[in-house]
């Protein structure tokens, strides 16, 4: 068949669906969704193959895993019950962060109505963005000193740059400043079992929260692994200040860590924020970074680091893109951070 003004080639559709090319590619593997073929070979997407994926689309957006979804497309139960209870979950959490601030609001409304006026940093609060900085710090070496602001606080923050960018000390510094931020370092991966156990068997809570992420993450495709375990428990921990996560791709390969991605962005924008140090493209797929996600760059050259937008031509864009690997390409050069005589990336 040839494409005509009904059928949107693979770039198209991904585009007016919202999702990358590489997530229909993954949908099309998996069997949630058949595009026609040219006859030159090329996927083209008609109007029942658009249909199809924007169900699957609208699916994962409330977070069922691919296993779930194939069910629900079936027309099988089985699981749907324990992905609407995770589901209702993260709604009555964000709920309840919501409620919080509308009975803030509620008492401004009370404080007007007896003629006193709520302060300016009071509404200023209220604002998101935010006017003021959630994090300003002076910057460490390597750079001068210069002054750093982050000015947004969203879901998923990643953190890139090249081998003595910089990237561990502005993680570490950004842990410090962040109210409540924890620095989650690589020694997560040293005998994960001997300080996951004593947690998991002292609180039944976290156990069922972290056995229900486990089973998410296994339908999704990922092996459950040491690496994997520890990195779920400490996501599932208590707290809501930011977890700062250095080499968040350390320990596990390509199809956990597209799990642990699709996981993180299922938990919603109100989820407890997480700055992500990475340099794997399974991770950080530029074509797939969401409106909750911000990209935090430290140039090569130690300028002071900078927001990068997701789409080609933006400033910093190619040099995101050039940081990134494939979890292949990551683990042949892993053992090259602790050469380098420029210090820890």
């Amino acid at each position: 068949m040839t494409a005509s003004a009904r059928f949107l080639n693979a770039s198209e559709a991904a585009r007016q669906l919202g999702v990358s090319a590489k997530a229909l590619r993954l949908y099309e593997a998996r069997g949630l969704v058949s595009p026609n073929r040219t006859d030159a070979g090329w996927r083209v997407y008609g109007p029942q193959a658009m249909k199809r994926a924007a169900e699957v689309v609208a699916l994962r957006d409330l977070g069922f895993s691919l296993r779930q979804v194939q069910l629900v497309l079936l027309g099988d139960p089985q699981g749907l019950e324990p992905a609407l209870a995770s589901l209702q979950t993260r709604l009555e959490g964000q709920l309840g962060r919501l409620g919080e601030t509308v009975e803030r609001i509620r008492a401004m409304r009370g404080d007007v109505a007896r003629g006193q006026s709520p302060g300016l940093a009071d509404l200023v609060r209220l604002a998101t963005p935010a006017s003021e900085p959630v994090a300003a710090f002076d910057l460490p070496w390597p750079w001068g000193g210069e002054r750093f602001e982050l000015r947004e606080l969203r879901a998923i923050t990643y953190i890139v740059g090249s081998l003595g960018s910089g990237k561990t000390r502005l993680a570490r510094r950004l842990a410090e400043a962040l109210p409540g931020g924890v620095f989650v370092g690589l020694d997560r991966l040293e005998e994960p079992a001997g300080w996951t156990r004593p947690l998991l068997e002292a609180d039944a809570a976290l156990r069922a929260r972290v056995g229900s992420a486990l089973a998410w993450l296994a339908e999704e495709g990922a092996d459950i692994t040491d690496a994997l375990l520890a990195m779920v428990v400490t996501l599932e921990g208590e707290g809501d200040g930011a977890l700062v996560i250095d080499m968040i791709e350390q320990g596990l390969d390509e199809a956990a860590q597209s799990a642990l991605i699709a996981h993180l962005r299922r938990r919603g924008p109100l989820a407890r924020p997480v700055f992500a140090m990475t340099r794997s493209c399974a991770l950080l797929d530029l074509a797939a970074v969401g409106p909750h996600e911000l990209i935090l760059l430290c140039p090569a050259n130690h300028s002071p680091p900078s927001v990068v937008a997701p789409y080609p031509g933006a400033p910093g864009y190619e040099a995101v893109a050039t940081c990134l690997a494939s979890p292949a390409v990551r683990a042949r050069t892993a053992g090259l951070a602790t050469t380098g005589a420029a210090g820890p990336g």
